[in-house]
């Protein structure tokens, strides 16, 4: 009877598997080099962030960043008023949030059929929404300017509102129709069988399930507004009109006088709006699509 051998492999195995050597010490130097750059990262981004944070509250004009030898909130009197801060930010809050409206509803009316129907325009009509998003804004303002001036809509808010809302449209028909395609077609299909039309299936069915991709599109189209300085600051001209992306233009000046204190605290007070939209809609975000529930029975 011949005898089974014990395959040598087995030790071997064991002794690389118990065995520490350089195989553990890789992922190791890894996550720290992924750290570092991390850190590195992070720290480019705070450094501005704590310069404005110190010169806000800083009792000298000064372009460098140091510690203050007192704290003072004279920069925030000083910008506290109707004209510099009260005046443009309700601007900016008519004219982001009316265009911030106008576009969530114009993309998810446009992106519906997009996501459900077939048709040959259909690639088509998508290739031109993906290259208006690439599209600078820089490049049609001279026409635009033209078109707002033969009709009469220069220096008027809701002109621009409307042009803004426009601008932002084809970024939020993207977004909108990639989170409708993950909305299953068979519930849509069970509330028409229980009479419900097209309108009522989108309004009760559809964007209750993509509520985060709405709040996902409200939140990038309101901070894309936001900080639009180029639009306003040309189809604008009245002073009482302009809102506070291009009232932070005051702050700067070309014979070395600009006041940085003020200008922080300025810019702190500009961020507000859009950090308590997003402390808002946040939670909004954490649950995802419920469809686990939408697909029992």
């Amino acid at each position: 009877m011949a005898a089974v051998a014990t395959p040598p492999t087995t030790p071997a195995r064991r002794t690389a598997v118990t065995a520490p050597g350089p195989a553990r010490r890789r992922p190791r130097l890894g996550r720290f080099a992924v750290n570092a750059v991390l850190l590195a990262v992070s720290v480019l981004y705070v450094l501005p962030l704590l310069w404005m944070l110190v010169a806000s509250v800083s009792d000298t004009n000064s372009f460098r960043l140091k510690l203050p030898s007192s704290l003072t909130l004279d920069n925030f009197d000083a910008v506290l008023n109707v004209d510099t801060t009260y005046r443009p930010m309700l601007n900016s809050l008519l004219l982001c949030g009316f265009g911030t409206a106008v576009t969530v509803v114009a993309s998810v009316l446009a992106a519906y059929p997009l996501s459900r129907y077939r048709s040959r325009v259909r690639r088509p009509f998508l290739y031109a929404i993906l290259f208006s998003t690439g599209l600078p804004i820089t490049a049609v303002m001279i026409p635009v300017y033209s078109m707002f001036v033969q009709v009469n809509l220069i220096d008027s808010m809701p002109g621009t509102t409307l042009f803004l809302a426009a601008s932002a449209l084809p970024f939020g028909i993207w977004l909108m129709k990639n989170f409708m395609d993950g909305v299953p077609i068979v519930l849509e299909e069970a509330a028409r069988i229980d009479g419900a039309n097209t309108m009522q299936v989108l309004w009760r069915v559809v964007l209750p399930l993509m509520r985060p991709g709405v709040v996902v599109v409200t939140i990038f189209t309101f901070i894309g507004m936001w900080g639009n300085f180029f639009v306003p600051f040309i189809l604008l001209l009245s002073p009482e009109k302009l809102p506070a992306s291009v009232s932070v233009f005051t702050f700067l000046s070309a014979h070395d006088q600009t006041q940085y204190g003020q200008l922080s605290a300025f810019s702190l007070l500009y961020s507000l709006p859009v950090v308590l939209l997003y402390l808002l809609l946040a939670r909004k975000l954490g649950g995802g699509f419920a469809l686990g529930g939408a697909l029992k029975g």
